[in-house]
C-alpha cells in the first residue's frame, strides 16, 4: 500500500471514530466523494431552446413589457419579489429587476431545493445556485444595449418568465457550527445543475438555453 492510500485509509478510519463517538457525521471530515455524476452528454445539444421558443411560452404566461423598473414593483398580484434564501442566492442585479411571475418562482424555488438535494445525495457539500439576471424593463434594455449590442429588444426578460442562473459561480454553505467545509469544483457543480435542469425540462417545467460566453443557463417556464 502506498503513502496515499494509507493516507486515505487513516482518513476514512478517523471519520468512523468520531461518528462512533459523536453519533453524528462530522461535516469537517467529508472527502466529497462524489457518485453517480453523469451531467449531459452535450450542454448545447441538451438545452438548445432558441429565443423564439422561450418568447411564445413567456408571451402566453408572463406579464406585458413595462417601461421603468419602478412599474415593475406596482403590479400588483402578477409578480413576486424574489430575494436570496435557502435555496439560490440572487445576485447584484445592474441590469434587472428581481421580480418574476408566481410560476416562474416556483420553478426558481424548485431548481434551487433540487439542486440542494440531488448534492446531498450525491455525496457533496452543500451548494447554492446564483441568479444573475431576472425580469428587464425597456430601460434596462436601453441601458444594456450601450454596452453590449447584441441585448435583444425581443427578449424574454420582459416578461417576467425568464431568469439566468450562473454554471461558474455558485455560492458555497458553510456549516453553521463553524467546522471547515471542502470546496467542491465549479465543474462538477456545473454536472449535478446540468442533470437537474435536463429533468425539470424533460417533465416539460420550463425551457433551457445553454448561454457559453455569459456563462449561464438562460431560463423560462412553461
Amino acid at each position: 500500500m502506498n503513502l496515499v492510500s494509507r493516507s486515505f485509509c487513516a482518513l476514512g478510519i478517523m471519520s468512523v471514530i468520531t461518528m462512533t463517538a459523536c453519533g453524528e457525521k462530522d461535516m469537517s471530515m467529508k472527502m466529497n466523494s462524489p457518485r453517480n455524476i453523469k451531467g449531459v452528454v452535450s450542454y448545447k445539444r441538451s438545452f438548445g431552446d432558441l429565443n423564439d421558443v422561450q418568447l411564445r411560452s413567456a408571451k402566453a404566461i408572463g406579464i406585458r413589457p413595462v417601461e421603468k423598473r419602478a412599474d415593475a414593483s406596482h403590479i400588483k398580484g402578477k409578480l413576486v419579489e424574489i430575494v436570496s434564501c435557502d435555496k439560490y442566492v440572487v445576485d447584484h442585479l445592474t441590469h434587472s429587476v428581481p421580480y418574476l411571475v408566481p410560476k416562474a418562482d416556483e420553478l426558481l424555488s424548485t431548481i434551487g431545493e433540487n439542486f440542494l438535494d440531488s448534492l446531498e445525495n450525491k455525496g457533496l457539500n452543500p451548494n447554492k445556485i446564483i441568479v444573475t439576471s431576472v425580469t428587464r424593463t425597456k430601460e434596462d434594455v436601453k441601458r444594456l444595449r450601450r454596452s453590449n449590442g447584441n441585448a435583444s429588444l425581443n427578449s424574454c426578460h420582459f416578461y417576467g418568465t425568464t431568469f439566468d442562473v450562473s454554471w461558474k459561480r455558485f455560492s458555497k454553505i458553510e456549516d453553521p457550527d463553524g467546522r471547515p467545509m471542502q470546496d467542491v469544483c465549479p465543474d462538477t457543480l456545473k454536472l449535478v445543475l446540468a442533470e437537474v435542469l435536463r429533468d425539470l425540462k424533460k417533465a416539460d417545467k420550463c425551457y433551457v438555453k445553454y448561454e457559453l460566453r455569459q456563462g449561464c443557463f438562460h431560463i423560462t417556464a412553461r
